[in-house]
């Protein structure tokens, strides 16, 4: 109980350092953009403008409002999949200013993936028009998606905390994970309905990829104007606690090698 206090106070005298690497984060992603932060709205837009011709049209995905259906998954998988890896290379890339003086290791993880949903948040003004334009009815539902935001943070922050320290070790973990999140994509109901895949494979699906989970509770909120079941919620809750404690440990247990690698 000592060691998690001490933690915890850790993480609040940071707290400023934190926010300094998370503005440096957002400043260089948007550094020498013409367009500056409205390109995280434009880029979302442009890449479904594109995935709607391509499966409405030529698989043709019989999805009401499909651009808002497909809007969705994108954004969130987008969140999952910039956000572990730049948490992956956060030990590595930051190895010159770790061996000169001391800052708790984690910091950097999660300053990755916190910029990355400050990124999201940003993203979902490209959301929120494509909402408008197929003329979504907003309801108090909606008031839930921050409940959704905090699952798939936690388990973004917990993957990624993982991702960090193994990296340090398997320096080729980086385009390894390139080819697994390809696999990840297409396994994920973003551009398909998960009613199109085989039953057995849909009740795999939904236990075993967190990320059908999210996006399966935003749509109920956002599209369909309902709550996600409690199972969907507390299985989303599941997935973020338990990949945060697990790559929490990881990263703990790992951390004072760290300098032996990097």
């Amino acid at each position: 109980m000592e060691k998690m206090k001490k933690r915890w106070q850790a993480l609040y005298d940071y707290r400023f350092l934190i926010k300094q690497l998370v503005v440096k984060d957002i400043k260089l992603k948007y550094r020498r953009s013409f367009l500056g932060y409205v390109w995280s709205i434009l880029n979302p837009l442009m890449i479904m403008l594109v995935l709607v011709l391509v499966f409405s049209q030529i698989f043709r995905f019989d999805i009401e409002n499909y651009p808002a259906y497909l809007i969705i998954g994108q954004t969130l998988f987008s969140f999952m999949n910039e956000s572990t890896n730049l948490a992956l290379m956060s030990i590595s890339d930051n190895a010159s200013l770790l061996k000169k003086v001391y800052v708790p290791k984690y910091i950097f993880t999660l300053s990755k993936v916190t910029s990355s949903l400050v990124n999201m948040l940003f993203a979902l003004g490209a959301m929120l028009i494509v909402f408008i334009a197929t003329r979504i009815q907003f309801t108090l539902y909606m008031f839930f998606i921050p409940v959704i935001l905090v699952e798939i943070y936690l388990f973004c922050l917990g993957f990624g905390l993982f991702l960090a320290q193994a990296a340090v070790f398997f320096r080729d973990l980086q385009y390894i994970y390139s080819v697994v999140t390809t696999a990840w994509m297409y396994l994920t109901p973003i551009f398909y309905p998960l009613s199109q895949l085989p039953e057995t494979m849909q009740k795999v699906l939904k236990i075993a990829n967190p990320m059908c989970n999210y996006i399966t509770q935003f749509r109920d909120v956002a599209l369909y104007g309902c709550l996600p079941s409690g199972g969907d919620v507390a299985l989303g809750f599941g997935f973020g606690i338990v990949f945060l404690i697990v790559g929490a440990w990881c990263f703990y247990k790992k951390q004072d090698k760290f300098i032996l690698y990097i």
